[in-house]
Parts: structure tokens; C-alpha cells; sequence
């Protein structure tokens, strides 16, 4: 098994090539600031995160027609709840427009320009089309597909969103077994995608870290064909393979 015996590569985009768990952390300052001035705590980003997750993926199971924009207000409300402090409706909204200034890894939009000459590239994201648009200008990329949540009408790691995505790529001449799914989140992706039969790389980006931070816990660790621990690497590999 090769990196170049794949057509299509078929990203997540946050936590992959948008650094999310950072963008979140900061959109999130103003209510982690006033939970640590009225109740003493001091949040970790680790508690952040893992809290995010929980909401998160809760609000997506609950409201999967909910656009992105949409459903983060919830998340942050339900944050505040939980760490016992109050917000005001205007401040969630700001919250769910806050994606698209998420900043992209450093090596993301270089990578996808290599990659583009070898590859279609195709997004499978949890976003919105709007929260999206942002993110790809700064990736900088054209991509040949681009599948959202809102396409869709549900979130990942539900099987509808990786059917949509091998049914329409199918119709490009792009079968299941040329597709190498390129991931970060265990739970939102390589569960799913072991079980629509899809290779996948694993882009470790929380390698040098505890824990599973801004997803949630997958339970049975699914496996993997490759695994980097970012994007840059993914390139050199391929670049050594294909020298």
C-alpha cells in the first residue's frame, strides 16, 4: 500500500488544515476570562476543549439540520451554563461566526499546493458553507469537491455523510478504493470510515499531547494505513515514494 495509489484524497478540515482547537480557545477567551473573574476557576485548554467536544457533539446529534454558525451559539450557551456564568444571546451569535478566522496549520496551504498536482482534493467537512468559505481562502486551494454538513444534512462521524461523499464521487469515476480519507479526528472520521471500507491517514496533530482535546473519545481506537504527524510530513513521504 502506497500514498500514490490513491486518485482522491478527501480531507476533515478542522483540526487537519484549520488549527480549530486553537481558533476555538481564543473565540472563547471572553467567556473562559469571565468564568475565571466570577467564579475563581481557571480553565484549562485541555478542560476547554474536552468540554467543547462534549457540546458539541451533543448539539450535532440533537440538531443535525442545525447549520455550523448555528449550532455553536448553543455550544457556547451550554458552556456557560455549565461553568456557572450567564451570556447574552448576541455573544453566542459572535461565537458562531468566529470560524472563519480560525487559522489554518502552518504547513496546510503548502501541502495542499503540492498535493493539488497529484490528487483531486475533496473536503468532507462538519462546517457550514459560509464558516468553510473562510477557512479555504486561507488554505488557499481550490478544491475538486467541497461536502458540508449543511450539504448534507448531517454531521459526521454519521454514515450519511461518507455515503454522500462515495456516491458523488462515484459519479466522477472515483471509486471507493481510490479514495484515501485524511483525517486528524478518530472519532469524527477514521471510525467511519473503517466502516465504509475506506483507506485512511491519520494526520496526528495532537501527537505531542494527552487526550483527544476538541473530539471526542472514540472508544476502540480504529485503525489506520498511514499516519503523519502533520501535512508537511504527508508531502515528504509521498515525495520520497514517488522519487
Amino acid at each position: 500500500m502506497k500514498l500514490s495509489d490513491y486518485k482522491a484524497l478527501t480531507f476533515d478540515v478542522y483540526g487537519t488544515l484549520i488549527d480549530w482547537e486553537s481558533g476555538m480557545v481564543t473565540a472563547l477567551k471572553p467567556l473562559t476570562d469571565r468564568v475565571a473573574r466570577e467564579t475563581g476557576r481557571e480553565l484549562t485548554r485541555d478542560q476547554i476543549l474536552e468540554a467543547h467536544a462534549h457540546h458539541e457533539s451533543t448539539t450535532q446529534r440533537w440538531t443535525p439540520a442545525k447549520k455550523y454558525y448555528e449550532l455553536l451559539p448553543v455550544v457556547y450557551r451550554r458552556l456557560a451554563e455549565e461553568w456557572g456564568t450567564a451570556v447574552t444571546w448576541e455573544e453566542c451569535v459572535a461565537y458562531g461566526l468566529s470560524v472563519r478566522q480560525w487559522p489554518a496549520f502552518p504547513d496546510s496551504a503548502e501541502a495542499l499546493a503540492y498535493l493539488k498536482q497529484h490528487y483531486k482534493l475533496v473536503v468532507l467537512t462538519n462546517t457550514d458553507n459560509l464558516s468553510f468559505s473562510g477557512s479555504n481562502a486561507r488554505l488557499g486551494v481550490n478544491f475538486d469537491g467541497v461536502y458540508t454538513a449543511e450539504d448534507i444534512g448531517s454531521y459526521k462521524p454519521s454514515d450519511r455523510n461518507f455515503d454522500y461523499m462515495i456516491e458523488t464521487l462515484a459519479r466522477q469515476g472515483i471509486n471507493r478504493s481510490e479514495i484515501l480519507h485524511t483525517a486528524e479526528s478518530m472519532f469524527h472520521d477514521h471510525a467511519p470510515a473503517n466502516r465504509h471500507g475506506l483507506a485512511n491517514c491519520w494526520i496526528y496533530r495532537r501527537h505531542d499531547k494527552e487526550g483527544f482535546g476538541a473530539t471526542m473519545n472514540p472508544g476502540e481506537m480504529p485503525k489506520y494505513d498511514f499516519r503523519f504527524n502533520s501535512m508537511a510530513d504527508m508531502v515528504e513521504a509521498h515525495r520520497a515514494e514517488t522519487a
